[in-house]
């Protein structure tokens, strides 16, 4: 876990894509193309496809229109973190965290990383129900296979961002592809669908679903994620140069989320036109639409690629989760980890009560435990889409590319609609509580979490209308030019170099020896690594360890033989704790080792050896590019 060092949303790949250069209009424009694909992954994650089934099969085209509002909805929102990320160069973490006071800003990290597992729940069940449909395997064990999606992502971030974003417009391209083959297979009534456009609700059920649909569309997470991936192109700075990134990013948005609506209605059309009209209207569970495809379609092909497009939407949305995780984790915190351990966890803490669940109740429960995911995600998104209202419409910030008063105007209609829902969800749950025989004392505390949740919301809302004339400082590394003092270092005693005894050691050596001086002394270093050394220890009597020893013997005679001052130690077993253990036995004031520059997989099989070395080790450590 490290300090950020610099100032920005996931500096790894910041400004990584020029769209400065001056090549052909198409190629500028796909430049700005990519950020909006993986937010709109988020929009057709499993968690939709299960309010959209009970949609479509208990009433038919009737709340196609709810898609639509959703999705406008979510076209808007998403507009808004855009701007934030390309004018001030601030993601919403990071915007929250220079805004709110710390206690505020904690619980808005916590609740963000709440949501982030909540989405990474629905990906694991998604893809789990997925394996389990289309090979037959345990949903248990479908949902334990999930881990190792950690190393497609590890091997996808070290590609850079460019091709995840191709690898993500892919697996859309598949789940796209997978449900226009089913609705030329469905062959539903175009007039039929165009009339699902015309608002109605007709009972009480269909509003609870209506609701459902649209806390499963709009995500939080996905409003951070935004405002840190549109800062991934590097534009020109000026006033033309971020107008044109704004209209750029609002057609790839444009472009996208659209995709994304196809995705949701024809999954809502597919139920209707396969399920209500054939008097089905009791599917609301993925695995009974799988189930009842083939008969009811009349085509073997039709459960398949139904499977295939819920596994791709699992895996599209767990990689954007997990860099919306990254994002929520530097921007609230300013610390880092490595990916793949920052993946782990995420999918661990998905994973575990989705097993649980499956251990104690049977694949049955699988379903609810999905709704329930968005139902943690639907009561995040006030935490959201009220802050960054507030930071796109502040014309001190944001100079002249505020947001006009009907944006505005148009913002705030749309987070009072969403949160009054969530308002109202959270009332009837917890006066269904209260009815319920519980114990007095969890009763209390229900009340009392109902109560803190809804004082936060009114904080969120107030503090940045009290706060918003502070001249609020950015967050910065060194905040004040610092004035330089005496610049001398101390001439080094005795250096330590570790070698691996290969063709390397010249240059590390060359390097090593050009930090001394005449009275410096020189410390080689190297750790045997056989199976007989990692057991034994320096007991071990093997051919490597033999042939170590005569290395190291030959390069200390060499040294010496040149006038430098020249000792030699063999370390056994752990390579980076040993480095360290022979270092401070030898209390050597520099370390010089050598970098292969091998990541992502490599340095699962080689290890993290300079890492690890430089965590520990309290001198200078020069690395050397081999």
């Amino acid at each position: 876990m490290n300090k950020l060092v610099k100032d920005v949303s996931l500096e790894d790949v910041h400004e990584s894509v020029d769209t400065t250069k001056s090549v052909g209009t198409l190629k500028k424009i796909l430049a700005f193309f990519g950020p909006a694909y993986l937010v709109s992954v988020g929009y057709m994650d499993p968690g939709n496809w299960a309010t959209d089934l009970a949609g479509g099969s208990k009433f038919g085209y009737t709340l196609i229109w709810v898609l639509l509002m959703s999705n406008l909805m979510a076209l808007l929102l998403q507009s808004l973190a855009a701007r934030l990320g390309i004018v001030r160069g601030r993601d919403l973490a990071q915007a929250n965290r220079e805004l709110y006071p710390d206690y505020v800003n904690f619980i808005l990290y916590i609740f963000a990383e709440v949501a982030i597992a909540a989405t990474d729940l629905a990906e694991v069940l998604g893809m789990a129900i997925g394996i389990h449909l289309l090979t037959g395997i345990p949903l248990l064990y479908g949902v334990l296979i999930t881990v190792l999606d950690t190393l497609i992502l590890l091997l996808l971030q070290n590609l850079g961002m460019r091709k995840m974003e191709a690898f993500i417009v892919a697996l859309v391209s598949i789940i796209g592809l997978s449900f226009l083959a089913e609705m030329i297979f469905a062959r539903p009534q175009l007039g039929e669908v165009v009339s699902g456009l015309i608002p109605s609700i007709p009972n009480s059920e269909a509003l609870y679903i209506a609701i459902g649909i649209i806390g499963a569309t709009v995500m939080p997470h996905n409003l951070y994620l935004h405002s840190a991936l549109v800062q991934t192109r590097k534009i020109k700075r000026d006033q033309q140069g971020i107008r044109h990134a704004i209209r750029m990013n609002v057609l790839d948005s444009f472009i996208a989320l659209n995709l994304a609506f196809f995705v949701n209605a024809a999954i809502l059309i597919l139920a209707a036109t396969v399920f209500f009209k054939n008097g089905r209207t009791d599917i609301a569970e993925i695995k009974d639409a799988h189930q009842l495809l083939a008969p009811l379609l009349g085509k073997s092909i039709a459960p398949t690629l139904f499977a295939i497009a819920l596994i791709a939407a699992g895996q599209s949305s767990t990689i954007t989760g997990t860099l919306a995780g990254q994002i929520v984790m530097e921007g609230y915190l300013r610390l880092r980890i490595n990916p793949w351990l920052r993946r782990l966890l995420t999918r661990l803490l998905a994973i575990l009560p989705a097993v649980i669940v499956i251990v104690l109740y049977g694949d049955q429960k699988v379903d609810a435990l999905l709704i329930f995911s968005q139902v943690v995600l639907s009561l995040q998104l006030g935490f959201a889409i009220i802050p960054l209202i507030h930071f796109v419409s502040d014309k001190n910030k944001m100079q002249s590319f505020h947001i006009k008063p009907f944006l505005q105007l148009l913002s705030w209609i749309v987070t009072t609609i969403l949160v009054v829902l969530n308002l109202k969800m959270i009332v009837g749950e917890v006066a269904q509580f209260l009815q319920a025989p519980h114990a007095l004392f969890f009763k209390f505390l229900v009340v009392t979490a109902a109560l803190l949740f809804t004082a936060l919301l009114l904080v969120v809302i107030i503090y940045p209308l009290l706060h918003r004339k502070r001249n609020l400082p950015r967050i910065t590394i060194h905040p004040e030019p610092r004035v330089l003092q005496e610049l001398s270092v101390l001439p080094f005693r005795k250096v330590a170099v570790a070698l691996d005894f290969s063709r390397h050691d010249q240059t590390v050596l060359a390097f090593a020896l050009a930090q001394g001086n005449p009275q410096s002394s020189f410390h080689l270093i190297h750790i045997v690594e056989s199976a007989s050394a990692n057991m034994l220890g320096a007991g071990s009597g093997d051919f490597e360890t033999q042939a170590d020893e005569e290395q190291m013997d030959s390069y200390v005679q060499q040294l010496v033989a040149k006038g430098f001052a020249t000792t030699g130690t063999l370390g056994y077993k752990n390579r980076h704790k040993e480095i360290i253990r022979i270092v401070r036995e030898q209390k050597a004031d520099l370390l010089v080792m050598g970098a292969h520059g091998h990541s992502g997989v490599k340095d699962w099989l080689y290890g993290t050896t300079i890492n690890r070395v430089r965590h520990d080790l309290k001198i200078p450590i020069l690395v050397v590019s081999v």
